[in-house]
């Protein structure tokens, strides 16, 4: 199970609740908020932890039906749940100073999330510092930075996130990444958000030295979204319903072949299979261009209505235009 590969810890608990009807370590909550389905899930223990595969703490998993909503009620909706759950996190004081940095590349449309979440925020950090009589009440000094990656810049992320955030002293970092789903139905229609930080590359396979509290000397908020999924895990489920439609049928060798073998030994033996040339190779719907678009915008307004109080969608238009 640890070989299939998901950033995301909700379907990492779905995987290990197959084979196990309770894990030890791990508490698991879910609410229904307009037409959002919400799940927090607490990694209590070293044992869980293990079993997880991911860091002692707190993963919440926002999860909606359709990103067509690009305005309206629903929109906004989703938007405020956004802001709620990481405003949880957060536990932020009145004037905070707070970073937010948007890992990724933004020349490769995948892993762009961060740079165009960055490009949406409400940066005010310099306004509060040379017009704080101009600045309304409620809105926090917020800083951003969009640091790239090692191939184009020649430094690791968390160089340059170290020295950003020793410079400025925020009293937290929040930061985006693109991420690897296990399922199709996730990509782009899933946002996780998570007390533990993150390891910069992740969602393709290409970790660097994690960005959290032991490293950067602050509370680290992840806010992920899967815009990747690993061939063979498609191939993989590709598989599995063949085998389903293979069992409805009398006398199949391939469904007794199958059946000889878990999720786990299927998905090593196509792993193993596939030519070096697809080694790590990741797939992306083909519209992701757009749904990159769609949701870097719910998670900057996410952000940006978490981290001041008292602001609406027109103030927030009105300053990004």
């Amino acid at each position: 199970m640890q070989n299939i590969r998901t950033d995301l810890a909700i379907e990492m608990h779905e995987m290990l609740m197959e084979a196990a009807s309770e894990i030890s370590g791990v508490t698991v909550k879910q609410e229904e908020k307009d037409n959002i389905h919400i799940s927090r899930i607490a990694i209590n223990t070293l044992k869980a932890q293990m079993q997880m595969g991911k860091p002692i703490g707190h993963y919440i998993t926002i999860e909606f039906q359709d990103l067509n909503i690009a305005e309206g009620e629903e929109y906004e909706a989703l938007c405020h749940v956004v802001a709620q759950e990481l405003g949880a996190l957060l536990s932020l004081k009145e004037k905070s100073n707070i970073l937010v940095v948007g890992l990724g590349n933004r020349n490769i449309t995948p892993d762009a999330l961060g740079p165009q979440v960055v490009s949406k925020l409400m940066v005010t950090r310099h306004l509060l510092e040379y017009i704080p009589e101009q600045i309304d009440e409620g809105i926090r000094p917020v800083c951003a930075i969009s640091p790239g990656v090692l191939g184009t810049t020649g430094m690791e992320t968390g160089e340059i996130v170290r020295g950003v955030t020793d410079k400025i002293k925020p009293e937290a970092v929040v930061v985006i990444d693109a991420l690897a789903a296990r399922s199709m139905d996730r990509i782009s229609t899933t946002i996780q958000i998570c007390d533990t930080g993150i390891s910069p590359g992740a969602g393709v396979g290409n970790k660097r030295k994690a960005l959290d509290k032991s490293t950067l000397g602050v509370p680290v908020i992840a806010v992920g979204v899967p815009t990747v999924i690993d061939a063979a895990t498609i191939t993989a489920d590709t598989l599995k319903l063949a085998a389903d439609t293979e069992k409805a049928k009398s006398d199949s060798k391939l469904y007794e072949a199958l059946s000889e073998l878990d999720s786990d030994e299927q998905y090593a033996m196509l792993k193993d299979a596939l030519p070096e040339t697809l080694s790590g190779f990741m797939v992306t719907p083909k519209e992701v261009d757009l749904l990159i678009e769609r949701v870097s915008k719910v998670v900057a307004n996410g952000i940006n209505l978490a981290l001041h109080k008292n602001i609406t969608f027109q103030d927030i238009d009105a300053y990004i235009s």
